[in-house]
């Protein structure tokens, strides 16, 4: 889940980085730990099931809370009071928007409704519809892609420029007009000119951070869905564009900074879901699980910075399929019966500074 970055802009930062990258500790040569995979496989099977009773109030809260939490931060008069409603906004629409992730893994038949339901809330509304994750994250967890030149969401950072790490960071930003640009001129003009569509399409239609992946077209009932995900956006976009330019661009302004908030947390996030070692050698699934972190308890900050499961993030390299809500238990299981000192202990962290410092040593080596 890689949630949300906009990969295609960072362009220069891999051209300039892919110049440093050295062998990396052979993390791409760790040979299959099988007792961890088949642990893995079987003491979670009973705790495998998507249950609705998690997804529609967790997804359905967070929606509610965000937008109120923005409705405030656009109309309170009290700069104080707007700003504590930006806050809890940003942090609510970030838990709601990275239900994207847990859409890509689970089987629609599991959550009738919940698509759809997400897209109308979340997805169309903050221009980030479920097509632009769907289909794009499922390659990140290939068995041969991982980490490869042929990996929407994974770049060598540890491995490239310093200046990269600042640059991934701030990128964010752009994001939201990148969005509204996007749906609102990119998406209408492509219909006019189709090789403008086709490179929207293929460059700018995923959320991913490699920018050399280009995204295949769409086909069959993945196109259908693609089709009035589309619509959607593109009309609201406009119908927000007409609005502000109406009645005024303050309330917009506002949504943008929020939004922007969001983008900057999951791309900081991002920063540490993987350990970013791998220079794009093929990895067995142990060494792609070591490549990745799980931040367990007692971090007290990481069921913030990291919800919806992502503080569990290499267990969901072992288990793509088992739902956020499982994850917490699963990981109590695999400690309890691997132990301590076991392969599976060795992806997990104390919290979210020691990898960014270690992320920033790293990059200062390749800096000298």
């Amino acid at each position: 889940m890689s949630m949300i970055a906009a990969g295609t802009s960072f362009q220069a930062a891999h051209e300039a980085g892919a110049a440093s990258v050295a062998a990396c500790p052979r993390i791409a040569g760790i040979a299959e730990d099988k007792a961890m995979l088949r642990a893995a496989v079987e003491l979670t099977r009973d705790i495998s099931a998507a249950r609705p009773g998690h997804y529609w109030p967790d997804m359905l809260g967070s929606a509610f809370v965000g937008y109120a939490g923005l409705i405030g931060a656009i109309t309170l008069s009290n700069p104080a009071l707007a700003a504590v409603c930006g806050i809890v906004s940003a942090a609510a629409l970030y838990r709601a928007l990275l239900f994207i992730h847990e859409l890509t893994h689970i089987h629609k038949a599991d959550l009738p409704g919940f698509r759809t339901a997400w897209n109308m809330l979340v997805g169309i509304p903050l221009l980030t519809p479920s097509f632009m994750y769907e289909g794009v994250h499922t390659l990140h967890h290939a068995r041969t892609r991982y980490g490869t030149a042929e990996d929407p969401e994974y770049l060598p950072l540890a491995l490239m420029k310093p200046w990269t790490l600042p640059l991934f960071i701030l990128i964010a930003l752009l994001l939201p007009i990148a969005l509204l640009v996007r749906s609102a001129v990119m998406v209408p003009l492509g219909l006019l000119f189709p090789p403008l569509r086709t490179m929207v399409w293929e460059r700018f239609s995923a959320l991913e951070i490699n920018p050399l992946f280009r995204r295949r077209p769409p086909e069959g009932e993945f196109a259908t869905m693609v089709r009035w995900q589309e619509t959607g956006a593109c009309a609201w976009a406009l119908f927000v564009l007409g609005w502000s330019a109406t009645y005024g661009w303050r309330p917009l302004l506002i949504a943008l900074v929020i939004v922007a908030a969001v983008a900057v947390l999951n791309q900081t996030r991002t920063l540490v879901a993987h350990l970013w070692q791998n220079d794009g050698e093929v990895m067995t699934v142990t060494g792609q699980f070591l490549d990745s972190v799980n931040v367990p308890p007692p971090s007290p900050l990481a069921a913030l910075w990291a919800p919806v499961g992502l503080r569990y993030h290499a267990l969901h390299h072992l288990l793509p399929s088992l739902p956020y809500h499982a994850l917490a238990e699963a990981h109590r299981r695999l400690r309890a019966e691997l132990g301590s000192g076991s392969t599976y202990d060795h992806a997990s962290y104390t919290g979210s500074t020691p990898l960014v410092a270690r992320l920033v040593r790293s990059t200062m080596r390749r800096g000298r």
